[in-house]
């Protein structure tokens, strides 16, 4: 088991048993532009994506915000890689917000996401 492993099985833990009462199951979709050509509309219709996972929600601290990239109202997601069925991408819409930027840690074990209400 390398150190990503052991990363993910120790939050994974954590959010089972500490922080039990402050995770929360989300689901997420993007819009996918189509590749097939549909002649009877004249267009490529596009297809929803979605996603699920698990996290922690919270803000951003009074140093974090700066009123232009964040914001006081915007919320910080963690969330385990292992966890999410697909990778967050700026545009997504994730339980009424939307995905603003998505960063991880160094060892690739968690997925740090800035949302914003739609």
């Amino acid at each position: 088991m390398g150190l990503r492993d052991d990363i993910q099985a120790d939050i994974a833990a954590a959010f089972d048993a500490d922080l039990a009462d402050a995770v929360r199951a989300f689901s997420a979709s993007r819009e996918v532009p189509g590749s097939v050509f549909d002649p009877t509309t004249g267009t490529y219709p596009s297809t929803t994506e979605t996603y699920t996972g698990r996290g922690v929600f919270g803000g951003y601290s009074a140093q974090e915000v700066d009123g232009q990239h964040v914001l006081a109202t915007d919320v910080k997601l963690t969330a385990l890689q292992n966890e999410l069925t697909d990778a967050p991408k700026i545009g997504d819409t994730l339980d009424g917000y939307r995905v603003i930027n998505v960063g991880k840690d160094p060892a690739s074990a968690t997925w740090s996401i800035q949302l914003r209400r739609s």
